[in-house]
């Protein structure tokens, strides 16, 4: 992060917590309350940004990710993951295209290992990859009245369509999955800085956790390190919200992603879910309840606060555990009880894909 960038969102309250993540602007629990029903701006610096660029930029990201790179313009972003031989995600990310330049924004635990991978099969192709997360300033605008005021703040409608992205002045806006209206936003310093502030008088700025809770709500998940190579992209639902192509070529895992598809023999699938808990760490086991030692249901993906209290989470779950009704905890612990909620999408569209 910007050393400036972080006093500009100091002086506006921010209170920071490991690195570059912001915990909140001083009431989380009013700040959460928000997030479900109002206007909020948020600081994506708790995601990095990797940029690949050279005269074969496209043909080598082509090769590597699960969705048709080739897509991607000025016009479009677009979901994807990287995954192992076995096609395991490693991570998954956002790509965006600001002129020649690719970027992919991920959770900044996972920059490191992600552009090392990178770089050991760049080999002899025309090829930059480098962290460019001191590049451009991220933030998020989602709310209601999220559109109209981005338009009015922006001086031009901002994106309709999900994954659609515009350039204005030189700030790069994406429509994303939301409950409400809901955009990523990058920009060098300035321009971002002022954005921010037209936005703040009619939206509450908020921590990284309130964000978090909005993918949920949206069903979208993140890959930290706990559950780095822990799930094939399917069982994440990444085909269910554009975030792999089955018509492109090669790259890595790609024959175990494509014969899960076309064979479906699917057994784990993404799900969300309440959690009755104060905390829980992305990877931890999902058991079934009913089992003196807790036999194996699922692993929890993300989960964070809800302001009606518990956690709001997206698990990989067995299917038939669903199908059963299984009743579901959390880990070993008795109390920490797991319930299925409803997803923004239907699961039924991996049948007839």
């Amino acid at each position: 992060m910007k050393p400036e960038w972080k006093a500009y969102l100091q002086n506006d309250g921010a209170e920071f917590a490991d690195g570059d993540s912001v915990a909140s602007f001083g009431n989380p629990e009013r700040e959460r309350r928000v997030t479900i029903a109002g206007n909020v701006i948020c600081d994506l610096s708790h995601y990095g940004l990797i940029a690949a660029y050279g005269e074969d930029a496209t043909t080598f990201l082509q090769g590597q990710f699960s969705n048709d790179v080739q897509l991607v313009d000025a016009r479009r972003s677009q979901l994807s993951s990287y995954c192992t031989p076995k096609g395991r995600m490693l991570a998954n990310f956002r790509m965006i295209r600001r002129e020649d330049t690719y970027y992919l924004r991920l959770p900044q635990a996972l920059m490191e290992p992600m552009l090392k991978r990178l770089r050991m099969y760049v080999l002899r192709s025309r090829v930059t990859l480098e962290d460019a997360s001191a590049s451009l300033v991220r933030m998020g605008l989602s709310g209601p009245d999220a559109a109209s005021l981005l338009g009015d703040a922006l001086g031009t409608a901002p994106p309709r369509e999900i994954d659609e992205t515009l350039t204005h002045d030189g700030i790069t806006v994406v429509r994303i999955m939301g409950h409400h209206p809901r955009y990523e936003i990058y920009g060098l310093l300035e321009p971002l800085h002022l954005l921010w502030n037209r936005l703040n008088v009619h939206s509450a700025p908020v921590g990284a956790a309130c964000w978090g809770l909005l993918n949920i709500l949206a069903g979208v998940p993140v890959i930290q390190p706990g559950t780095s190579e822990a799930f094939v992209p399917q069982m994440a639902n990444m085909e269910l919200i554009d975030g792999v192509s089955f018509h492109k070529g090669c790259y890595p895992g790609q024959e175990i992603v494509a014969r899960m598809q076309y064979l479906g023999n699917l057994k784990r699938r993404m799900y969300r879910v309440h959690i009755d808990a104060e905390s829980a760490e992305p990877g931890m086991d999902i058991v079934d309840a009913d089992t003196p030692d807790g036999n194996p249901a699922g692993r929890l993906v993300e989960a964070f606060r809800h302001p009606d209290g518990g956690l709001e989470g997206l698990a990989v779950l067995q299917i038939s555990s669903v199908d059963n009704r299984t009743k579901l905890r959390l880990g070993q612990g008795k109390r920490a009880h797991v319930t299925l909620r409803e997803l923004p999408y239907s699961l039924e569209v991996a049948a007839t894909g």
